[in-house]
């Protein structure tokens, strides 16, 4: 019994010390993982980024549906252009409307150089896809070139269902990324709750385009 005891005591020691650093270590983690604290008014320079990023990245999108326009499409391809333009539309007034309230410099964009953003149809100029990305940020995730642009308004038509689906999927998975990046820092809500909208409308509209190519 003697040679027993100190054994016993120290085992007990030792699940005790175990327990303690179980304790601490999950407080920690539960303060290091804290959620950033949301508001309903302020907002922060995440939220800025977003939505002045997201402005320039949709409008890419609805020149990509623009080019949709004319083409001889199936109509499931027809179908899903015009539920992005549809979307992406309105999320482009709701961010301008943020960054006028905030006193920020609402972004100019390829749209805007085209045809002051009604519908894809000029006023009778030539003016490339290129031309219209003059000064645009073209290194946001998923944004695509003012090549990438040009091949695609000169793509046949036997060529720019499949061309237009696979840089889609990409400029979505481009949108998502940067969504989640604001759903990590940003603080102003309804921006946050957009980004969430953004990743479950476009990750649907992806499976979606992926099935049509396959």
């Amino acid at each position: 019994m003697r040679t027993q005891r100190p054994l016993f005591r120290a085992t007990w020691a030792a699940a005790g010390l175990a327990v303690l650093l179980t304790l601490s270590a999950c407080g920690g983690n539960d303060e290091a993982e804290a959620p950033q604290k949301l508001s309903e008014t302020e907002h922060n320079k995440a939220d800025v980024t977003f939505a002045t990023d997201m402005i320039q990245h949709h409008a890419q999108a609805l020149s990509m549906v623009d080019l949709t326009m004319d083409r001889n499409l199936e109509p499931e391809v027809q179908e899903l252009a015009d539920s992005i333009r549809a979307a992406q539309s309105p999320e482009i007034e709701t961010m301008s409307g943020w960054l006028q309230e905030w006193g920020e410099e609402v972004p100019s964009t390829m749209r805007d150089h085209v045809n002051g953003g009604h519908d894809g149809h000029g006023d009778g100029e030539d003016s490339s896809m290129s031309d219209s990305m003059e000064g645009m940020d073209d290194d946001m995730p998923g944004m695509m070139s003012a090549q990438d642009m040009d091949a695609l308004e000169k793509a046949s038509d036997a060529e720019f269902s499949d061309m237009w689906l696979t840089m889609m999927i990409e400029h979505h998975e481009g949108a998502i990324e940067m969504s989640e990046t604001q759903q990590d820092e940003g603080r102003f809500k309804p921006a946050v709750d957009l980004a969430g909208t953004i990743i479950e409308s476009q990750t649907a509209e992806i499976d979606t385009m992926e099935k049509l190519l396959g």
